[in-house]
């Protein structure tokens, strides 16, 4: 007995050794972000600099459960928009607190059309969709303008819009 286990305790230690290295496998698994979503910045529009909003509340138009992606209770200068795979647009609020603004122009909406392509990243990390940008269209109660930086939303954690406010 003691014999088979001196012989097999080293064979099973090189099989397991070849198996952790072998081509096509991973110890660490997926490590890149598995969501691609739109990751917009916050500015002035007439200092061009960043800029961190408070009193706001930002959500999706019809998402479910009302879910908030910003609450009035924090302060953001950027935010991730998620995009969604079955649709072709999808719509975002923006909505102004402060006591001082008039209730007609208490909101902004964004407005993106896009399309969705299915994109297999890799074995560890499977599928993802990628969004390809067609227009954008917003309100300008607040909102000065929008730049989109690049029109191919992907898993790449990065700025691809920047959201100008007035802020004076």
């Amino acid at each position: 007995m003691k014999n088979s286990l001196r012989t097999l305790l080293p064979a099973a230690i090189a099989a397991a050794a070849t198996l952790a290295t072998a081509p096509g496998c991973s110890v660490t698994g997926c490590m890149d972000n598995r969501s691609s979503l739109l990751l917009a910045g916050f500015y002035s529009a007439s200092t061009q600099k960043a800029v961190a909003l408070k009193d706001i509340e930002l959500g999706g138009v019809g998402a479910p459960h009302d879910s908030l992606l910003i609450d009035a209770r924090a302060t953001a200068s950027e935010v991730y928009l998620p995009l969604r795979h079955t649709s072709t647009s999808t719509s975002f609020f923006i909505r102004y607190l402060d006591t001082y603004i008039d209730l007609s122009a208490s909101y902004d909406t964004i407005t993106l059309t896009y399309t969705s392509t299915p994109y297999f990243a890799s074995e560890e990390c499977g599928a993802i969709y990628r969004y390809n940008i067609r227009s954008l269209h917003h309100t300008t109660h607040f909102i000065d303008s929008i730049a989109l930086l690049d029109s191919l939303i992907d898993n790449t954690d990065r700025q691809k819009m920047h959201i100008y406010f007035t802020t004076d």
